[in-house]
């Protein structure tokens, strides 16, 4: 078993519906428990800022799943609740967004899967919720902590604790 963080995000619709549906999804998924989940926070848009603001959270899980299928249960949860990948704009609006952020201590740069997710250490929105969560799990790549890592922020942006 492997402590895995999925961050969750979606900005259409019902945004607390999406969540939820999503942390539901993965908890019915074989493999997979769900451990914890930070409070939800909304955050202001990342790249793209002409849409609506995000709500945001991290889940801490435990999973007999490879990080590749935990992959692919995420994007079938994406789809599932229609997201729609446009790859022309990265940052766009969606109905629900699942990253694995970590996968353990695990480094794992693919094509298709980049573990620890490569923008973690700049966003606001995830280094909050993982202190939540787990502040003094450092990063494997870097070698800092959640909270350091929070602590380094030059500009943390707007995270509202919903």
């Amino acid at each position: 078993m492997t402590v895995a963080y999925i961050g969750l995000g979606s900005n259409m619709g019902d945004k607390l519906e999406y969540i939820q549906q999503a942390n539901m999804l993965l908890k019915d998924t074989e493999g997979v428990h769900v451990l914890r989940s930070s409070s939800l926070y909304e955050t202001k848009p990342y790249g793209n800022v002409n849409q609506d603001w995000f709500l945001n959270a991290v889940l801490e899980l435990d999973t007999s799943l490879s990080a590749k299928d935990l992959l692919i249960v995420c994007q079938n949860i994406e789809l599932r609740l229609g997201r729609i990948r446009n790859g022309a704009d990265k940052w766009g609006p969606r109905t629900i967004d699942l990253d694995i952020l970590f996968y353990g201590n695990d480094i794992i740069f693919t094509e298709e899967l980049q573990i620890p997710h490569n923008e973690v250490h700049k966003r606001a929105f995830v280094l909050i919720p993982m202190k939540e969560l787990n502040p003094e799990f450092v990063h494997p790549t870097i070698g800092s902590s959640m909270e350091e890592l929070y602590n380094t922020l030059v500009d943390p942006g707007e995270v509202l604790l919903i």
